[in-house]
Order: C-alpha cells, then structure tokens, then sequence
C-alpha cells in the first residue's frame, strides 16, 4: 500500500568562523576581493578549517570539531529533535557529499550509523555528490518510503572545503581546450562549510508531505575533478596539483544552470506558482542565482539566499536554506505551507520537490 512522504524534521550546522574574500585572495592568488564580489556577490563564507595565509593552507583544529562527519552529525541530531524522532526509528541515512573525511567504504556514513547507534539493519550510505545529489536522493528515499520498502529516512548533506584549501592545487590551471585554461581559485573563492539534514517519514495519504518529486541525469560538466581514481591516482605520476580541485567551469554554470534549474521547477510544477511560498534553489553564487531568480519571474521575498555570507555550500545549500527558515518562523511545519526544493550540478544531477509543510 503506497503511502505519502512527509517532511518531519529538518537541521543544519554552519561554522561559526567567518573568512573574508581578503582572506581568501591572500591565501589563494587570483582575483582581489572587490573581484570576488563583484562577479560572485559572494562576501564572506563560514570554515570549519583555518586558513594559513602565507602558505595558502588549510589549518585543521586540534580540538572540537574538525572534519565533514562532525558536521554532518549535529546536522543530523538537529532534524532528529526537530522530528521528535529517535536515531533508532531510522530505516536509512543518505550522506550526500563530494568531500567526505575518507573516500572508501561509505565511510561517513557508516561513522553516523555507529554515533548514533543506529539499528543494525539501517541502511548507510555514501552518495558521493554535489550541489544537486540532494533533491536527486531525497527523490529516491520518498520512492522508497512511498513504496512501503522503508518508513523513515534521513538525507544529510555536507560540504567541507576548508579541509582542501592548498595554494598548489587551487592556482594551477586545467586546459579543456587549447588557450582557454580554468583555474581552480574560484572554486575557493565561492565554496562554504556546512551540513544540513531532513528526515522524511511514511504517512497516510492527506494534503501534507512531497506532492511532486522528480530527479534525472545529465552530462554536463559543470565542476571538475579528475584525480583519485583509477585513471589518476593519488601518487601517479600524470597527475598534476589541478587534478586534485575541485574546478568550476564559471561558463558552463553561467549557461546550463538556467536551463537546468526551469526544468526543475516546470517538472514538479513550481514554475511561476503564485501558491509556492519559498523556493529553496541550489546557489552557485549570489550573481547567478539572483539572475536566473529574475529570468524565472520568481520575487525576491520567495527565493532563499544565504550564499552572500555563507558561500556555495553544494549539497547541503538547500537543506540549510529550509532549516534556518524554520528557525526563524518564515515557513512551519505542519503549516500547509507550499515550498520548492530544486538543485541541479556537476556532473549533472538534477531534482526537485514540490512540498506541503
């Protein structure tokens, strides 16, 4: 018997150390500050990692938090209270990272399933993605609880780019094609840490919960990063520093993240819908989104925006929008509130979800 999938709690977690566009030109060469917010509209980011400005390196802290599952934990426990839900009344935890503290063996997640003490049988996985793998996985868990094959179902989602900050990698260039290189120090620019998470619980059929929810696939290359796999392993010796950042593709995004994002929102019918309320849309950064937000015909007062002071946190931007919503009061749960959720990136995952609060 199919059921209905509702939004039961939601969390998030941000680092409380703010790191300046004049941090982040001294440490990583490229634009000055004023450049980095005129083309990005980007001011400031939260980092869980210092930044060693003479050396252009990450610091990473000796105590308290300290690494991508930290973060992903309080996350969790976070969308857990909001729940009024127990660690053990979950059937499956999603971690949606493309940063996870180590790259095998589902590592992060199976660290949150041993945290919080989860049930044997409680599925824990790694979906090693970006900024669109989120609405992509929770598109999945509610076919899976709307199915009857679970009932409740966390998504976590977390970004840690402090921990890659390296001067080396960041200001090599990468050369798609012949004199027209990419530089790695963007991505340093517009990236933020942080975690978000929501939980997601079979219900009766009603008027609440995920009405439309889509996810697909496309090619585009939107970020790039060629090493650590088989084809350019850590140590190999065609390996090169660029290889190992994460690199926008700022005309790629500038491109295809209008036609990606309008097929979002038409697929799940949130397109100029006047009943939507808030629309929690993937950020690549304050310039981009507030452009396609103007294309889209969608107001200013209805669309999120934390990327200014936060940066781009990939997965986890839309989850952190939606949580620090509920915090302040903008939207409810149990409210009958009408929110989009939609991202789409790298590779390229695409989603969406219409959802009554």
């Amino acid at each position: 018997m199919r059921q209905s999938v509702s939004v039961v709690g939601v969390g998030d977690f941000t680092p409380d150390q703010i790191v300046t566009n004049q941090t982040m030109a001294r440490a990583i060469p490229g634009w000055n500050p004023e450049l980095i917010r005129e083309r990005t509209g980007i001011i400031e980011r939260r980092f869980l990692c210092g930044i060693d400005e003479e050396t252009g390196l990450a610091i990473t802290p000796v105590v308290g938090l300290r690494s991508n599952t930290d973060m992903a934990e309080l996350a969790l426990w976070d969308a857990l209270k909001a729940a009024g839900l127990s660690p053990q009344e979950l059937d499956a935890v999603f971690v949606v990272t493309c940063t996870p503290d180590r790259p095998d063996f589902n590592y992060d997640a199976m660290e949150l399933h041993r945290r919080f003490e989860l049930r044997p049988d409680t599925t824990a996985l790694v979906v090693n993605d970006g900024c669109g793998g989120t609405p992509y996985v929770i598109d999945l868990a509610q076919k899976l609880i709307g199915s009857g094959a679970m009932n409740t179902v966390a998504v976590v989602a977390s970004n840690f780019a402090s921990a890659f900050v390296d001067r080396k990698v960041y200001c090599d260039t990468l050369e798609l094609t012949p004199g027209k290189p990419l530089s790695g120090y963007l991505s340093m620019y517009v990236f933020g840490d942080g975690a978000g998470a929501v939980v997601l619980r079979g219900t009766a059929p009603g008027e609440h919960g995920v009405l439309r929810s889509t996810s697909g696939n496309g090619h585009e290359s939107l970020v790039l990063r060629r090493g650590g796999g088989a084809e350019l392993p850590f140590l190999g010796a065609a390996a090169r520093p660029v290889d190992f950042a994460f690199v926008v593709n700022g005309h790629e995004v500038a491109q295809s993240y209008p036609k990606l994002m309008r097929q979002c929102l038409s697929s799940v019918g949130a397109e100029q819908n006047s009943e939507v309320k808030r629309y929690y849309l993937h950020q690549p950064n304050k310039r981009v989104l507030d452009r396609f937000s103007a294309q889209a015909g969608l107001s200013a007062d209805t669309v999120a925006s934390t990327v200014e002071f936060l940066g781009n946190t990939s997965a986890a931007g839309t989850l952190v929008a939606l949580s620090m919503d509920l915090k302040q009061g903008r939207v409810s749960l149990g409210s009958g509130d009408l929110v989009c959720l939609a991202a789409a990136g790298a590779n390229v995952h695409w989603g969406a979800q219409l959802i009554r609060l």
